[in-house]
């Protein structure tokens, strides 16, 4: 399964929930009727979406047989997933971000920087949430665009992300 999102909430008295997606596009979901919740373990349900729509800045759903806002209230906090199989094949250089999550980050003097932890949209690019590094001495989180001039390699196989990028790099900044 591969995590796309969760159910932030009730939305209305009609048995909607808001979506928050971690999609490219805020529609992305709904390309996909059938939905996996679960908490991130093995004990994912099946659940047939009836009909979703774009609202503001989110998506909200509505789940088949969920007619009222209490039934809504049991999704809020799950996970969105899709199988895997289901994705379409990503073309060379582009990757989920799921794939992304987990994976070591080491810059080009071979230091490590940590673990990809999240993984947040800017609007311009995206951005690294790396996480764990035992030389980040201030312990907060790095964050590094997700751009050809700071990414240099992505090692799926081999689990690495090789980065022109410093641990002190906001402290010279200064």
């Amino acid at each position: 399964m591969i995590v796309m999102g969760y159910v932030a909430g009730a939305q209305g008295i009609l048995g909607w929930v808001k979506i928050k997606t971690y999609t490219e596009y805020v529609d992305g979901l709904g390309e996909y009727s059938v939905w996996w919740l679960g908490n991130g373990s093995d004990s994912w349900f099946e659940a047939r979406v009836e009909n979703h729509a774009v609202h503001g800045r989110g998506l909200v759903a509505k789940f088949l047989g969920t007619d009222d806002r209490s039934a809504a209230e049991k999704y809020k906090g799950l996970l969105v997933a899709v199988p895997r199989s289901s994705l379409p094949e990503n073309s060379e250089d582009e990757y989920y971000w799921s794939d992304l999550i987990g994976l070591q980050v080491v810059n080009l003097a071979g230091e490590s920087l940590g673990v990809v932890d999240n993984l947040l949209d800017t609007g311009a690019n995206q951005v690294l949430c790396v996480r764990g590094s035992p030389s980040n001495r201030n312990q907060d989180d790095l964050l590094i665009p997700f751009i050809s001039s700071a990414i240099r390699k992505v090692d799926l196989s081999g689990k690495k992300i090789q980065v022109d990028w410093s641990v002190d790099w906001a402290e010279n900044t200064e």
